[in-house]
């Protein structure tokens, strides 16, 4: 099947038939990865540009991991290292990068809308890493393979997104990507927390009790507190928040037995998970999608860039 996409910017301008395409291509990369030499030679030649303009580790770091095991050339910057300080304004500064003819622009930046900006005037095919509460399309991707390969299948799953869904650029993807795959989903949060309208998010659902909706959920995932991005506290205190709104050991008796739990990282341990629930053998499946992260960036630079197949088993 064809991939028709230049830019990774907004999930729902992606089609069922896209995301799996995506999430097979990404497991194709796993015997590349889970061999002696990490490396083929499938965009050898290319040069991406990685962006962050915000602070990152799991995102920043899978992205240069995956453009090494392509053999793509990379270059990082960002922040207090470009021009901007100095005034310099972001076409200016995409425009000078585009002069060295590069192949795509990998963009993490505080405000929404600049990955959409940077591909109206780069030329290049450009990818978001994350702006400001709008989205995070790589996450959710990463997301859904790894409810994939826990699963085998998206049929009739119910998936409880929790926590601050009102801040979070996670569930800006996440959420219609779910509803792209035919899952149900449950947002569930205090109402502080929850957007004004939460029904624009495209969820089924909207509940205020953890309690009553985990006996039902296939998959439980725990979104972050968004302590930057929150103006006061929205919530008494943590402890309070981890007594109404936290997976803990005393709820693990509520899930189904088969029932996994998400997060996209970092984990406020004791906030939105008890170490209990993060490190649970059976139940978690965290560290799967750090892993996942390299796959699908592998995946998302490899059909964007139209890499050589030549040198995929290479």
């Amino acid at each position: 099947m064809a991939f028709n996409h230049k830019h990774l910017i907004d999930i729902t301008q992606y089609s069922a038939d896209d995301i799996m395409l995506m999430l097979e291509t990404a497991k194709s990369f796993k015997q590349v990865n889970e061999r002696r030499v990490k490396q083929v030679p499938t965009l050898k030649g290319f040069t991406v540009v990685n962006m962050f303009n915000e602070p990152s580790t799991r995102t920043r770091s899978s992205f240069e991991i995956a453009e090494k095991r392509l053999s793509a050339n990379s270059l990082n910057f960002g922040g207090s290292s470009t021009s901007t300080v100095k005034g310099e304004s972001l076409v200016d500064t995409v425009e000078t990068l585009c002069a060295y003819k590069i192949d795509m622009i990998i963009v993490r930046d505080k405000h929404a809308g600049v990955p959409r900006k940077i591909a109206d005037v780069s030329g290049v095919s450009v990818i978001d890493a994350g702006d400001g509460k709008h989205q995070h399309p790589t996450q959710a991707l990463l997301d859904l393979y790894s409810i994939w390969e826990r699963k085998g299948s998206f049929d009739n799953l119910k998936v409880a997104v929790v926590g601050d869904i009102g801040h979070s650029r996670v569930c800006g993807s996440l959420i219609p990507a779910l509803k792209i795959m035919g899952c149900e989903v449950t947002v569930v949060a205090p109402p502080t927390l929850m957007p004004a309208r939460p029904d624009v998010l495209g969820a089924d659902h909207v509940s205020y009790n953890l309690d009553e909706v985990l006996p039902e959920m296939d998959v439980v995932y725990m979104l972050r507190i968004q302590r930057e991005r929150l103006e006061g506290a929205p919530y008494p205190s943590l402890r309070e928040y981890n007594m109404l709104y936290g997976l803990t050991e005393k709820r693990d008796k509520l899930m189904k037995p088969d029932c996994c739990v998400c997060h996209p990282g970092p984990i406020n341990r004791g906030v939105e998970l008890d170490s209990f629930m993060a490190d649970h053998p059976e139940r978690s499946i965290i560290l799967d999608q750090v892993y996942a992260g390299i796959l699908v960036r592998m995946a998302a630079l490899y059909l964007l860039l139209g890499g050589s197949n030549d040198g995929f088993d290479a």
